[in-house]
Formats: C-alpha cells, structure tokens, sequence
C-alpha cells in the first residue's frame, strides 16, 4: 500500500427539491457527454480556484436555476468520496440540498444536453436511476428534508412569502408521501409558538371558502415536533 495521498478533485453536486402540481420535484439534468452520457443525474460541477463550497453551490444554482442561492434554502447535505464513484478519476464530491417554491424552467449547463423537472421515483430510487452515486445523494437529500420538516420550519422554503395551512399541508403530504387529516394538521401548526403567523389576510380559491394566508414565524425548532406518520408514532 502506498503512503502517497490521493490527489481527489473535488465537486459539487445540488439536490433541488421543489413542489410541482402537488409532486415533489427535483431538478435533473441530461448528461451531454462521457461518463454516463445520455443519462439523468443531478446537476452539480467542479469547484473552481479561488471558490469556497458555497460559493461553488451558489454559483452553480444561478447557473441551473438563475436563482441567487443566498436568497433561498441552502444547506450542506455531506460527502462523498467512495472510490470508482466516478470513472474520470478520484473524485470527492459534496452534497448540497437546495429548495425554494416556484422554481423556473431549468436551463442546461456546460455538461448537460437538457434540463428538467422531474417528480422523485421513489419506486426506482436507489435501483440505478441516475449516474454516478447521485440515487444515494438524492436519497440522503430526501431523508435530510423529511427529517427536517418534524423538528424545524423548513416546510415553509417550500411556500411563497404567503401560504394557506392547507399549502404547508401540501408540503409535508409531498414530502412524507402522507395523507394527513386537515384538523388534526391545522392544530398541530397552529400550536406550534412561532411556527406560522397570521397575516390577517385571506386568498379566494376557485371553490371553496376564503383561506387565510400565513407567513413564516420566528422560530428556529418545532417544539413540539410534527412527527411523521408511522413506525409506531402519533
């Protein structure tokens, strides 16, 4: 075994998660050459010189996006460095999850022959849906979210500056892949201190009663927290 360390490249790679006619959507590309040509994977890049990580991440979302990366959810998910990930070479790669309402059409980057959005195969996850490791990335990006929505506010990166409980309902239905009973889910947000506040405003649906609208609260934890369904929880 040799003492020399390995000379790793180092890239970035964005999980950007969304909501799309009540889907949980995440932005894909088409690789538009070797390795993996003509397949799915997330968009990402190399970290230029002079970058930092979120640099690297903000910059590449603009690209991906043309969002400002400062201005929306961006968080720092984990590496990856399994060797043979990537047939160029020692690649380590770091994981960002990015999420924000209302996302526009993608556009392709160097790299990619197109861009899209695509609701998450949960079926096919994990099962050799996208190149490289990205199904493992994705997954742990997923699990990251719904772990999040029970014990912080980041449901509401989802929603607009204003949302109706049943969109923040929407939300963690999207994400868990739950129905929850709208009550039950109306009490629970509301008595959550800090979570939502009211606006005192009200959006008229094409049916139905007027829904009053709220905005992110203060609040940096749940407390208490909205457990997920299931595993023997309430």
């Amino acid at each position: 075994m040799s003492d020399q360390p390995t000379a790793f490249r180092i890239a970035l790679d964005l999980a950007i998660l969304t909501i799309r006619d009540g889907q949980l959507a995440v932005l894909l590309i088409e690789r538009g050459k070797p390795p993996f040509e003509g397949r799915a994977a997330l968009p990402g890049g190399f970290v230029r010189a002079g970058e930092d990580l979120d640099d690297t991440a903000v910059r590449e979302l603009s690209e991906e996006t043309g969002l400002e990366g400062r201005t929306l959810h961006l968080e720092q998910v984990r590496a990856y460095a399994t060797p043979g990930r990537d047939p160029r070479g020692p690649v380590a790669s770091v994981a960002y999850l990015a999420i924000a309402p209302d996302l526009p059409v993608p556009v392709a980057g160097t790299d990619a022959a197109r861009a899209r959005w695509e609701s998450v195969d949960h079926e096919r996850l994990g099962h050799g849906w996208l190149a490289f490791d990205h199904d493992t990335i994705l997954g742990d990006a997923l699990e990251r979210a719904r772990g999040k929505l029970e014990y912080s506010p980041l449901a509401t990166a989802f929603c607009g500056e204003t949302f109706s409980i049943g969109e923040l309902r929407a939300v963690y239905e999207a994400v868990w892949q739950v129905r929850l009973d709208p009550r039950n889910f109306h009490r629970k947000v509301t008595g959550v201190n800090g979570f939502v506040v009211p606006t005192g405003q009200r959006r008229n649906p094409p049916t139905g009663r007027p829904a009053a609208l709220y905005r992110r609260g203060d609040a940096t934890m749940l407390y208490p927290a909205l457990l997920r369904p299931g595993n023997g929880r309430q």
